[in-house]
């Protein structure tokens, strides 16, 4: 008999531990890259971040879509769960290669789209031609970090990021200082990241018996689907940090020029550690949440998701404090060429923008509660809402009015209304409709023409 809470804190703790990790080792693209190239490779990293972060995304579009389907499969005991895993590295691939072929013959289109001119158009390309050709690693890596985690060891995912992240650090500083080898030294490193981390996960087929494991199987193209449909949302949601990424560099560019956007990008890669403290709580509930759909319990539902809320306000708080109180440290720590216009903007935006991670850290948590119990449409519309559908009309109003101030009011707006939305849409916490069994069990049974119409 599983003690929920006790669960949550162990998942939670070690995911969030893990993807803590993940952000320090993209902080310290930033961080070299700022004294190495100053404010010129700033805003060169923030235009090819995006694809990076779209990358990302479809990886966790197949692994948690996969692990999903894993580990309700495993929790009905339906013994058809290894079929989850070679259909999801089966999708994974074919992804994997489109991206790599796009990211390596299209760089130049790819990085004008995101706004880079004849100052940054060089060292964008770089970074996204190098990163895209290690897609393959990062796709499988994602994979893998979804299923042993939900294969009951979520303690080496924690491992095999934590590793992974100190070596990128490492490599970064040796490829960018003592090799010179510039933008390409942070993206080679950054490449290798995923590689390392595998090579910690294949720990788990050695001296257990796993749950999961490569074998002859036949392509499932109705299996893929569901993986993909199911893993939607953290692709959407990974999708609404870029477009939000591309959205801001575009207007920011207007209203500041490449100072602005340089500032942003500080903001930016501040925000992601922020996102990747509630991200690894969503991510370590998802298991759990998963679980107890596939077991029924409604109860455990309820738990789980008032632990997750929770803990995401108690987190924003913390996260906030620091903001407030050290915002001028962390801007002078990627402002090494004392530049004062961006000193100012960034320290000025910083407090306001990092507001709106009150109402972002509930809306993460609400879209992977969703996703994990097959709610697709409901975690969908919350990425959708906050990448797109609000942001973009929130973002050119507000600058339009405000200017740069309108820029970081806007992502609080954006977010505010989100939440009030998922508020909505799960009852107000009190309304059982969400929980109620006979609508999971109808989402749930045994014929195969149903399960993929979840």
């Amino acid at each position: 008999m599983r003690n929920i809470k006790m669960d949550f804190l162990k998942y939670t703790s070690l995911n969030i531990v893990a993807m803590l990790g993940v952000s320090l080792y993209i902080l310290a693209d930033t961080y070299f890259i700022a004294k190495a190239l100053g404010a010129t490779g700033l805003a060169a990293l923030n235009f090819a971040i995006v694809i990076f972060m779209i990358m990302q995304g479809i990886g966790m579009m197949t692994g948690i879509g996969g692990a999903i389907d894993f580990g309700i499969r495993k929790a009905e005991g339906s013994g058809t769960q290894n079929e989850s895993f070679m259909n999801a590295v089966l999708a994974g691939t074919v992804l994997s290669v489109l991206f790599l072929l796009a990211g390596t013959v299209f760089s130049e289109q790819i990085s004008y789209f995101l706004g880079a001119d004849e100052m940054t158009i060089s060292p964008t390309m770089t970074y996204i031609a190098t990163t895209s050709a290690f897609a393959p690693f990062f796709i499988f890596n994602s994979i893998l970090l979804a299923f042993v985690r939900n294969d009951d060891n979520p303690s080496l995912p924690m491992a095999a990021m934590i590793i992974s992240s100190f070596s990128n650090i490492i490599l970064d500083y040796v490829f960018i200082f003592p090799l010179s080898m510039g933008i390409f030294g942070a993206a080679f490193a950054t490449g290798l990241s995923p590689v390392i981390s595998i090579l910690v996960l294949t720990a788990h087929f050695r001296g257990k018996t796993s749950g999961f494991g490569f074998s002859r199987f036949s392509p499932d193209i109705r299996r893929m689907k569901r993986i993909m449909f199911l893993g939607m949302p953290s692709l959407v949601n990974e999708l609404a940090s870029s477009i939000t990424l591309f959205t801001f560099n575009i207007v920011i560019l207007k209203i500041s020029g490449n100072v602005g956007v340089a500032a942003y990008g500080i903001i930016a890669n501040a925000a992601i550690i922020a996102t990747s403290l509630f991200s690894g709580l969503a991510q370590g509930m998802q298991p759990l949440v998963s679980e107890c759909f596939g077991k029924y319990d409604a109860e455990g539902l309820k738990r789980l998701l008032r632990y997750g809320l929770m803990s995401s306000i108690s987190i924003a708080a913390a996260v906030y404090s620091v903001v407030f109180f050290f915002s001028g440290e962390i801007v002078s720590a990627f402002n090494s060429q004392d530049n004062a216009s961006l000193y100012m903007i960034a320290e000025y935006g910083i407090k306001i923008y990092f507001t709106g991670f009150v109402f972002a850290g509930i809306n993460i948590v609400m879209a992977s509660f969703f996703g994990s119990i097959s709610y697709t449409a409901e975690a969908m519309m919350i990425s959708v809402l906050r990448s797109c559908v609000i942001l973009i009309p929130a973002v050119l109003l507000l600058s339009s009015a405000f200017q740069m101030t309108g820029v970081w009011i806007s992502f609080i707006a954006t977010e505010f209304i989100v939440t009030v939305y998922s508020y909505y849409k799960s009852g107000g916490m009190n309304n059982e409709k969400i929980y109620y069994r006979e609508r999971i069990l109808g989402s749930f049974s045994e014929s195969e023409d149903r399960r993929d119409c979840v």
